[in-house]
């Protein structure tokens, strides 16, 4: 199962390192990584995805509290939170189908940021179901560069969990039509 690990350490030179070191020691494999400037000066927040049953988690939190610039670590897995990743893709965009690029793009509220003879460079932001869609759609056109960031998550104050209405969407439906 994949974890969103949000981890506030104080912004001091080789923390990340340590943090890495750390899970490499272990034999863990961080999925994906972004790192900045938390809301207060002085703290950087790291954003990571690892893989793990809960077991596994629990182990790499308590290991991650004994590092010394280690301030907070929060498991995101079961709270309700906001995701987000950017990513670059660079399709091959003959002219014949580069209308139909557009419009798959339009679609996913994505943006065209480049546009060269053969190639179309798409910007997508959304959470990570959106990127898989978008790849899935694009790739009949032949990929050629794809760069992502890592992804960033916030919980969610309302406390309204989206991945449970997504997933219970169709079951609604079906109850409001029955009425």
């Amino acid at each position: 199962m994949k974890h969103t690990l949000s981890v506030v350490v104080q912004d001091e030179a080789g923390v990340l390192t340590r943090i890495a070191s750390l899970f490499a020691r272990r034999g863990f494999n961080i999925e994906s990584l972004a790192v900045g400037t938390a809301e207060q000066d002085g703290f950087t927040r790291i954003t990571m995805v690892v893989s793990g049953d809960d077991h596994t988690i629990e182990q790499i939190t308590k290991q991650l509290h004994k590092l010394i610039n280690v301030i907070t670590i929060l498991d995101f897995t079961d709270i309700p939170c906001v995701e987000r990743e950017l990513m670059l893709v660079k399709v091959n965009a003959a002219p014949n189908v580069r209308s139909e690029i557009i419009e798959i793009s339009q679609i996913f509220r994505a943006r065209i940021v480049d546009v060269a003879d053969d190639f179309l460079t798409v910007e997508v932001v959304g959470d990570p179901g959106k990127m898989v869609a978008i790849l899935k759609m694009l790739n009949k056109f032949g990929i050629r560069e794809i760069a992502r960031t890592g992804k960033v998550s916030l919980t969610r104050e309302s406390g309204v969990n989206t991945e449970y209405l997504k997933v219970n969407r169709e079951g609604i439906r079906g109850a409001l039509s029955n009425l």
